[in-house]
């Protein structure tokens, strides 16, 4: 218990002290836009296509509806935290590449509050920003290359007012940079930069519902809906212009040009974000999930500089997740108590490139390891996932990621009696 307690207190100091945003491949495609975004998954639920807006349970945080945090015992603390490693291989016509990335994914605390109430705590990222790469201009060669990404760390309730009824909400702080650089050499040898910086300081909303039918006893009909507003953000947004040759103050360095800073309001927004998903537990053994995802990004705005004659088209995203656990035995052998699971994924993105939809899919499996002694899972997961542009292909992109994932299950408000 104690050093469950002193890997808890390490972890939250790291937590407020690094971003909770995983290192992940460089990929064009996060040039547009915020970014590739990311829909708050935990290790488990990746490991089944990501899916989880009815999922509830009393062993495992689900940031993705705030609702299920009302399932917590009195007793009970969860805290969870995730890491990622990704390969990345890419492909544009006869030029191939591959590139590594990883790190920290996720930290998620959840606890009880009242018998009725839960509470939850986390930093999760929301969309990530990593590129590089060239090509040549008349008379030279150009150079862009991306780096950052927009994290939210959020406080959520649950409550259950009635028996198979939980509502919730998430309360979050939004905050992050995106940059976008343009290098552009000419054959003379002078280079000009261009860079392009997004600083989001906002706050975001979501609410939660599910709603749970139990059926011939150990059987449940779970469904969920998350709802999440739209709005304008908050925060700041400029361009840099300057000659890296010939811009120099007296000491050699670099004078920069900041152009057309602006604030974000009324200008770069976040669209509204539904989610609806069904959950099915047969005889407490096998968890089936088919989860839906919307969010109509023509109605946003992005306002970019046009001092750097850009323009950024979006489309309506939709996600279709299916996901399935199975637990042969909670009280049997090792084999039996080990959480097996599986799933997939297809999705429309929001960005458009040139015209095109970028779309992606993807196969999950994983597996909860029980630690000994414990009620703690290690939650291991594979994905693999594919994206390319269509109809023209452009890039095509193939991961493969490792998920790794401890989730700390302690009674740390249980108070032994003597007797």
């Amino acid at each position: 218990m104690n050093l469950v307690k002193k890997i808890f207190a390490a972890t939250v100091i790291v937590a407020v002290t690094v971003s909770a945003q995983a290192q992940n491949p460089m990929s064009p495609y996060s040039k547009y836009g915020y970014g590739i975004l990311n829909d708050n998954a935990t290790s488990a639920q990746r490991a089944m296509g990501g899916v989880g807006y009815a999922m509830s349970s009393g062993r495992q945080i689900n940031a993705m509806n705030p609702a299920s945090y009302a399932a917590i015992d009195s007793l009970t603390f969860l805290f969870d935290m995730g890491l990622t490693t990704t390969a990345l291989w890419s492909k544009e016509g006869n030029t191939s590449g591959k590139d590594f990335g990883g790190g920290l994914d996720y930290i998620t605390m959840q606890f009880p509050i009242t018998k009725y109430l839960g509470g939850s705590i986390g930093l999760v990222p929301l969309s990530s920003v990593g590129y590089s790469f060239g090509s040549k201009v008349d008379n030279g060669t150009s150079l862009r290359q991306g780096s950052g990404g927009l994290n939210q760390l959020y406080f959520g309730l649950g409550v259950r007012p009635y028996t198979g009824l939980t509502l919730g909400a998430n309360i979050g702080y939004l905050f992050g940079t995106t940059i976008n650089d343009s290098y552009v050499t000419t054959s003379a040898g002078s280079t000009t930069l261009f860079e392009r910086v997004i600083e989001v300081r906002d706050y975001r909303l979501q609410f939660g519902i599910q709603y749970a039918l139990p059926i011939n006893g150990r059987d449940k009909l779970t469904a969920g809906v998350t709802y999440t507003p739209g709005k304008t953000l908050l925060g700041h947004t400029w361009g840099i212009k300057y000659d890296v040759n010939a811009d120099t103050d007296g000491s050699g360095a670099a004078v920069p040009d900041t152009v057309g800073y602006t604030s974000l309001k009324g200008k770069y927004s976040l669209p509204e974000t539904w989610g609806i998903g069904l959950n099915y537990v047969w005889n407490e053994k096998l968890m089936v999930e088919a989860d839906f995802t919307y969010q109509p990004w023509k109605n946003a705005d992005f306002d970019l500089n046009k001092e750097f004659n850009e323009s950024t088209e979006f489309n309506n995203r939709w996600k279709f997740a299916l996901g399935a656990q199975l637990t042969p035995r909670a009280r049997g052998n090792y084999a039996q108590r080990v959480n097996y699971r599986l799933g997939g994924f297809y999705s429309n993105d929001y960005i458009k490139v040139r015209g095109n939809n970028v779309r992606e899919y993807g196969l999950t499996m994983g597996f909860g390891l029980p630690a000994p002694g414990s009620k703690t899972v290690i939650n291991l997961g594979f994905e693999w996932r594919h994206r390319q542009a269509n109809p023209m292909p452009l890039i095509k992109e193939n991961y493969f990621s490792v998920t790794l994932g401890v989730n700390f299950n302690e009674l740390w408000f249980y108070q032994s009696k003597i007797r």
